[in-house]
């Protein structure tokens, strides 16, 4: 009896073992995966980001259009990644650009208090299951002046992020900072080719103009992932062994 169940604690150890790793992303419609990708023009960072990674790992990108660290989590999104993690397995957290809005009781969260209290409930409920928190600000979006000045529109909100990364010594990814210098180094026009700028016809996708600065083209997307994968290399954290 004693070497059945040695045997049977056995195979369920291998099981365990051989169990890959997962990369759960959690954030907004920059992040998320889009409809009709061999047509949508339109790309989440995330969507783009498993083919930098190897087979080693799996990546879910749980990441959803226009949601905030409050709503991500009062329609029950975050529980069901709860659920499922555990120990070994990664999570990128990168809210902030739904947090902002003031009109929006459901998304709205002031940025050193609710928008804090939440960041640091994820980062403790992932480690509590063994798993690894990575903090991301927002990426910025293409805002430049008459002067071709690149103007920060996140204010606190990415403060807040290094905050509380620095606080509870979270591994940290400056994203804003990344994406800013990726935009000011392609400056004003050629950075319309990260976005999603097109005339009326100009792609059947769209039948009228198209000019947004927030959402990503494939390109675009493609540019952020490198970006990201480049600044989670040297965390040292077991998610760079997966690295292409």
């Amino acid at each position: 009896m004693n070497k059945k169940l040695s045997i049977i604690f056995l195979f369920l150890s291998l099981m365990i073992w051989a169990q890959k790793p997962t990369l759960f992303l959690i954030g907004d419609s920059t992040m998320s995966n889009k409809d009709n990708p061999d047509k949508n023009p339109e790309h989440g960072w995330g969507q783009v980001l498993p083919q930098f990674f190897t087979s080693g790992i799996e990546i879910q990108n749980l990441a959803m259009n226009g949601r905030s660290s409050k709503s991500f989590r009062t329609e029950g999104r975050w529980d069901k990644i709860e659920k499922q993690l555990k120990k070994g397995d990664f999570v990128i957290i990168q809210f902030g650009h739904n947090d902002q809005k003031l009109k929006d009781s459901t998304k709205f969260t002031n940025p050193y208090t609710q928008y804090r209290a939440n960041l640091e409930r994820y980062v403790n409920e992932t480690r509590a299951k063994g798993a690894t928190p990575i903090l991301m600000t927002s990426i910025t979006r293409r805002n430049f002046n008459e002067n071709g000045v690149l103007i920060d529109t996140h204010k606190e909100y990415s403060l807040v992020v290094k905050l509380v990364a620095d606080a509870m010594k979270v591994s940290f990814v400056d994203m804003q900072l990344l994406t800013e210098q990726m935009e000011i180094s392609a400056g004003p026009e050629k950075s319309k080719l990260l976005h999603l700028h097109f005339k009326a016809g100009e792609n059947p996708y769209y039948n009228k103009d198209k000019a947004d600065d927030t959402h990503l083209s494939r390109f675009g997307a493609e540019s952020v992932a490198k970006l990201a994968v480049k600044a989670l290399k040297p965390l040292n954290i077991g998610l760079e062994k997966y690295i292409k």
